[in-house]
């Protein structure tokens, strides 16, 4: 199949954002269950690592958090790998209080690590949903979010 690690994710939150993430099933059985859906083992188990990463740092994922406010400098390899609309998207939300600073390096760093040739507003979107569902805290944000991915009608950024 030649979905990527990101259709992976897209369908675990999909079908799995529901349940309580003590409820969730363990990693063997969702494994399985993701193959069965037909989907190829490399981009599952980069789905399942990828998911990993995103919890690992619990509450305080960084060492040395951003403050706010902050000023976001974007290195070579970002610049690369995330057009201005992409970079400009990120901003906005952090602008309009949906994303906080940590939150915004968080979804920067989890953009990145899906090592995807193209990256567009409609994938920031998604890992922007999944990085707020994953952070203890952030219901209002996420529900703001949601409401952006799902009602189409963001106003754009300008």
């Amino acid at each position: 199949m030649s979905e990527s690690v990101l259709d992976v994710l897209m369908y675990l939150f999909e079908n799995f954002s529901e349940q309580e993430p003590e409820a969730g099933p363990d990693q063997v059985i969702l494994r399985e269950e993701l193959l069965q859906a037909g989907f190829g083992e490399f981009e599952v188990d980069r789905a399942l690592g990828w998911l990993e990463e995103l919890t690992a740092g619990g509450e305080h994922p960084f060492a040395n958090p951003p403050a706010a406010p902050s000023f976001r400098l974007f290195n070579g390899r970002e610049l690369a790998r995330l057009d201005a609309e992409c970079r400009g998207y990120v901003m906005y939300l952090e602008q309009i209080g949906i994303l906080s600073p940590v939150h915004r390096e968080l979804v920067l760093d989890r953009l990145m690590a899906l090592e995807a040739e193209d990256i567009g507003v409609e994938q920031v979107k998604w890992v922007v949903l999944m990085v707020l569902f994953s952070q203890p805290g952030q219901e209002a944000a996420f529900a703001r979010m949601e409401d952006l991915v799902f009602d189409q009608n963001d106003g754009g950024v300008h």
